[in-house]
């Protein structure tokens, strides 16, 4: 089945603002834009509802399988206590990915796992904002990678009327953190590769960090596990927002998205000081290095749903702590989404040989 990148954006992904670009061109670090800082909340930061068109791509959505993963992996998961986490997300078209072909197919390459964004899916099936890791997935297979190397799951609702909604609750991180420890113990690997997007960036790391987290709607703290870092070779954060999604300093924390626990708020400056950043981005910022043994992020300064040049009080929020290298566009058709759809390549050369192309 051969999709097309059709992106209306008409809906509220993650409550972004529209950045328009002509072209296309790569910003090496040292040629950035100066970053701004914004003083405080509401002082005039992009941040409208709904999203224009600049991200649509012309380039085709590989033939990916959208039924699901194999039944040999969905058969191990049910063995070794993991259907309650319900990774096969069979009530979503093109809700999962990977697996053996048969119990005697062998892993050669290191597993890479995918963790999409907000409203977004393993696979995609044509739905706008819902692109999922097809050219991801396609470039790998015919770079060799097979079926049995290559893992995505859905681990929210899918929607882009629940978006504003979403945020780093308990269900979601334990999710992430249950497949990223399912899938190497499925493969045996003594490592895997991780290639996150958007509030999937978010997600990943705290299931790698682990440690305690608290999610009031869902009983108050609780234990994510030990740190998975000696686990994950590669980590590739693709489009995230680490320090904050700049829509949010005109809401504020007034949606779970933008909240100021567990969401995405950027918190506010006051006397040269951020102070009020979401509790759970802090946490993140708390030590740097632990994502995997290599991490690189990608991102564009043209990003249509982070807005404000991607820059949230003087620092590139898509930028990962600590990080091992990055890949920079400034202008169409570079946004958030192309940030990942067309960029298969430059994620296969960071996993693969540590190369930014």
């Amino acid at each position: 089945m051969r999709l097309r990148h059709s992106l209306t954006l008409a809906g509220t992904l993650l409550l972004g603002s529209v950045t328009t670009g002509c072209g296309e061109g790569l910003e090496p670090e040292s040629t950035l834009p100066e970053a701004p800082a914004v003083e405080a909340p509401g002082s005039g930061a992009p941040g409208g509802e709904a999203l224009g068109d600049e991200d649509l791509g012309t380039a085709e959505s590989p033939a990916v399988a959208t039924t699901g993963v194999t039944a040999d992996f969905r058969q191990w998961l049910s063995n070794n206590g993991y259907a309650d986490y319900d990774f096969v997300r069979a009530d979503v078209p093109g809700g999962s990915y990977g697996g053996r072909a048969s119990g005697t197919d062998t892993v050669v390459n290191q597993p890479v796992i995918f963790i999409h964004g907000n409203s977004d899916k393993a696979v995609g099936t044509g739905t706008a904002g819902q692109t999922g890791w097809n050219a991801s997935i396609e470039h790998f297979h015919s770079k060799g990678y097979k079926t049995s190397e290559l893992y995505a799951t859905t681990w929210g609702p899918a929607s882009a009327l629940s978006s504003a909604s979403q945020y780093h609750s308990k269900a979601h991180v334990m999710k992430v953190r249950k497949f990223i420890e399912a899938v190497k113990a499925y493969t045996g690997a003594a490592k895997v590769d991780i290639v996150t997007h958007s509030m999937g960036v978010t997600l990943a790391r705290k299931a790698i960090l682990g440690g305690w987290a608290n999610d009031s709607a869902a009983g108050g703290d609780y234990y994510v596990g030990a740190p998975l870092t000696s686990s994950v070779d590669t980590f590739v954060g693709i489009a995230g927002a680490n320090l904050g999604l700049t829509s949010c300093y005109q809401t504020g924390p007034t949606t779970p998205t933008c909240g100021s626990t567990n969401g995405l708020y950027p918190g506010y400056l006051y006397f040269g000081v951020v102070t009020g950043r979401s509790a759970y981005l802090n946490n993140l910022r708390s030590t740097s290095g632990y994502e995997g043994a290599h991490r690189y992020s990608i991102y564009s300064t043209a990003d249509e749903v982070i807005g404000y040049g991607g820059v949230v009080y003087g620092d590139y929020t898509s930028r990962i702590p600590g990080q091992t290298g990055e890949k920079v566009y400034s202008a169409y058709p570079y946004g958030h989404f192309n940030s990942k759809d067309l960029t298969a390549a430059v994620q296969y050369s960071m996993v693969r040989s540590q190369v930014i192309p």
